[in-house]
């Protein structure tokens, strides 16, 4: 399974853009992203300075992403929580298209963008980096940023999660570490290296396991590392065990440059590729990047607050918090503390979740006038609100702590009160009768825009 099919079925669909005017990897195809943050694939065909062509947008629709994973948006959490309780091994292959050509390092070579005017200079933001422990026991797929330091070498910004640990053993007996960093694959790779399986848990099971079994891996050919077969492009290369370098500033999920910290460097030793290979590029903090880092969270979310109430009817880590800190959630309740306690099970299930909003199952979480409605109707904060100072939140949170990660969190509970009459809350209807109906659902259809999820 390859992103090349992927994007095929989306030109099948004619949800592909094919920009053929010259631009640059500096600033022009980022404003570009930028301009339709949740539009169409978009390929850029004559990239100013390279041979390669550049891809974006793949992942920028909840409805495109379900495509890709082939199941319809009120299944997409299961499907994700599935493959994360039950893994399945990829097939192991001696070949592939990746492996096309052979050629030493040279970054400058490749069409990765600068993004932001005060980057520190390109960065790689759509890859997924593989690593195995040093006794090739424990295998790990995530995604990073990868700052671009010159033709062979990047800096890797490391959170303190599974591919830190596998860095922080092999530091501990002065080895640098093997890594494999794979651009250009199928979304079901992207967002299962985004999602967080217990530590020794292959994501590349969980993304096989989305595909049906039919992901297939190839060994690199420098590195005790494997790739997806069908990627576009490959760098092999290892994480040093002893230089650092300070890395930033570069922009993440908020839109908002990081802080600057000292960071390891990844030593690449080797690039392989397809013979015609895209480049994919993903631009921070927009809508794909925070679907495809959002959505394993929401299936956590899910799967916290489903352990707690009768019900989870939908969910929807809003794009106003950044897809990363910001959750509404609508449920079914028993009790009027039900609503609370989904509050403290999100908090719990996402822990950089910073503010989280529970409503009915009559609120559509994805229309942030309905939430805000409910609020306004359904909300007292004498009663329904929850404060929690001093947690534990997310170091992109430019307000709180961004060492620590210590922030301060609310719970909103703008669910009706069972107590109280039930019409006292509902909001009054039209019924959908009649030639009116008829001639709304024909307007709707010719107003409709083909690239909103």
């Amino acid at each position: 399974m390859s992103l090349r099919s992927f994007i095929k079925k989306m030109e099948d669909g004619k949800e592909v853009v094919h920009i053929r005017d010259k631009i640059s990897t500096r600033f022009e195809i980022s404003l570009v992203l930028n301009a339709f943050p949740d539009g169409p694939v978009l390929l850029f065909e004559n990239v100013k300075g390279h041979e390669a062509k550049v891809v974006a947008n793949v992942c920028s629709t909840r409805g495109r992403i379900c495509s890709a994973l082939d199941t319809p948006p009120a299944g997409l959490h299961g499907k994700i929580l599935d493959a994360l309780r039950y893994p399945e091994p990829p097939k192991i292959v001696e070949d592939a298209p990746v492996k096309a050509v052979q050629e030493a390092p040279r970054l400058s070579a490749i069409p990765i963008l600068t993004h932001f005017e005060r980057d520190a200079g390109p960065y790689i933001t759509s890859a997924a980096v593989s690593a195995r422990s040093i006794d090739s026991k424990i295998e790990n797929v995530s995604i990073h940023r990868l700052g671009v330091l010159d033709d062979r070498r990047l800096a890797i910004r490391l959170v303190p999660r599974h591919l830190f640990r596998l860095w922080g053993l092999a530091k501990e007996g002065k080895r640098d570490l093997d890594v494999a960093i794979s651009v250009g694959v199928h979304p079901a790779v992207s967002l299962a290296a985004a999602s967080s399986p217990p530590f020794g848990v292959s994501e590349y099971g969980v993304a096989s396991k989305i595909l049906g079994g039919k992901l297939e891996l190839v060994k690199c050919e420098k590195v005790d590392a494997y790739v997806p077969a069908e990627a576009e492009l490959v760098l092999e290369g290892r994480i040093s065990f002893e230089k650092e370098v300070k890395e930033g500033p570069l922009v993440d999920i908020t839109g908002t440059y990081d802080v600057q910290r000292m960071q390891p460097i990844v030593e690449v030793v080797n690039v392989m590729h397809r013979e015609d290979y895209l480049y994919q590029a993903l631009l921070p903090g927009g809508t794909e990047h925070r679907l495809l880092m959002g959505l394993p969270r929401e299936a956590a979310i899910y799967e916290a607050v489903s352990g707690v109430v009768p019900k989870v009817h939908a969910l929807n880590l809003t794009n106003g918090g950044c897809g990363w800190l910001h959750a509404v959630i609508a449920i079914s309740k028993q009790t009027d503390g039900d609503a609370k306690n989904a509050l403290l099970a999100a908090f719990a299930g996402h822990p950089s979740l910073k503010h989280a909003v529970v409503v009915d199952s009559d609120i559509d979480v994805h229309n942030p006038e309905m939430v805000e409605w409910a609020i306004a109707m359904r909300f007292q904060a004498k009663e329904d609100l929850i404060v929690i100072p001093e947690a534990r939140g997310s170091t992109l949170d430019p307000s709180g702590d961004q060492e620590e990660g210590l922030t301060s969190k609310m719970g909103i509970d703008a669910t009706r009160p069972l107590r109280v009459l039930k019409e006292k809350f509902e909001k009054a209807r039209i019924p959908e009768t009649g030639k009116a109906a008829q001639i709304i659902r024909k307007a709707n259809r010719l107003a409709g825009n083909p690239y909103k999820s």
